[in-house]
């Protein structure tokens, strides 16, 4: 982690280690086992570069070579991993236009912070997601560093935490401690499916986490998928803003009639968000209607079924109480 942490502010933002490690017994290391693996696999799910990849000499290094239960456990990390794609896209396209890198020390996003100075085992995917991966054996718990003066969501659970602050959380196994920082909104694809490629029309969910002065806002990058097109303009590039009266707004940042995305958005989640008594969407044309909803009490979780709408148009939600 210390070494993609320091590609990355070099400006090799497209790095990430080989899962499972590269040279294995015909190197003179020990191959992983299972809990190795599973611990490095998740690792490797919320970098940049993500490849299980080994020496002919090391052991086998598909997910399947251990047993039924962690290969499991393992494709849950790979579900984690392609929902975040087109997050990820985002920051790619980020680091192109203005160099901020990908996978980034938390010192990057909180300077003020002299806490964050030395960690690194703890780092930001992007701007909006921290990633605290589990590197001790048999460890079913671990100390995070909550950075910043404001709060942050776990991702798993919802749990709420003010910074700055530490805390131990559960870290079994099967799971990676990631949190959302307060003020954000994270694109999610939520489709299990076989491939990016047959992903590339499927519909978005947006995850809200507001900060502590109730605003968020984040970014969606969108292009055919081969990159090609941004030298010419032919991309969209939106943004979303949630303010604190309870209104969600899409804002184009870039768009192209050269390419339009067909993306739906058909879903919201607003994470620390109390029920309301109703949901409104008001799409480009001025056209409004009731969208359904329902609210976890427990994580106060408000989740905003079927919006319908393209995620790359001009649209707003409105909760009312």
């Amino acid at each position: 982690m210390p070494m993609l942490l320091s590609l990355g502010i070099c400006g090799i933002t497209f790095s990430g280690a080989d899962v499972g490690g590269f040279l294995g017994k015909g190197g003179g290391y020990p191959d992983p086992d299972a809990e190795l693996f599973t611990r490095w696999f998740a690792a490797g799910a919320y970098q940049p570069f993500f490849r299980g990849h080994a020496h002919h000499d090391s052991a086998r290094r598909e997910p399947w070579t251990f047993n039924e239960e962690t290969t499991q456990t393992l494709r849950a990390f790979a579900m984690q991993r392609y929902q975040l794609l087109a997050y990820w896209y985002s920051l790619f396209f980020i680091a192109e236009t203005s160099a901020m890198p990908t996978m980034r020390p938390l010192w990057v996003s909180f300077p003020q912070d002299e806490k964050t100075f030395d960690i690194e085992r703890q780092f930001m995917a992007g701007g909006d997601l921290m990633v605290v991966p589990v590197t001790k054996q048999g460890a079913t718990s671990t100390t995070v560093y909550f950075p910043g003066t404001d709060v942050w969501y776990a991702v798993l659970g919802g749990t709420k935490h003010t910074a700055p602050s530490e805390a131990t959380v559960d870290a079994p196994i099967t799971s990676i401690p990631v949190f959302q920082r307060g003020g954000s909104i994270v694109p999610r694809q939520m489709r299990l499916r076989r491939s990016s490629v047959a992903m590339a029309d499927d519909p978005f969910t947006l995850v809200v986490a507001p900060s502590a002065a109730r605003t968020a806002s984040g970014r969606l990058y969108l292009d055919p998928g081969d990159g090609y097109g941004y030298r010419k303009g032919e991309y969209a590039y939106w943004k979303f803003e949630w303010a604190a009266e309870g209104v969600l707004r899409a804002k184009p940042v870039h768009t192209s009639a050269a390419y339009v995305p067909r993306n739906m958005l058909e879903r919201l989640e607003l994470l620390d968000t109390p029920l309301p008594a109703s949901v409104t969407l008001t799409t480009a044309d001025g056209a409004t209607r009731p969208l359904t909803f329902s609210h976890v009490a427990t994580t106060n979780r408000l989740v905003v079924r079927k919006p319908d709408v393209l995620v790359a148009s001009a649209w707003t939600v409105t909760l009312t109480y």
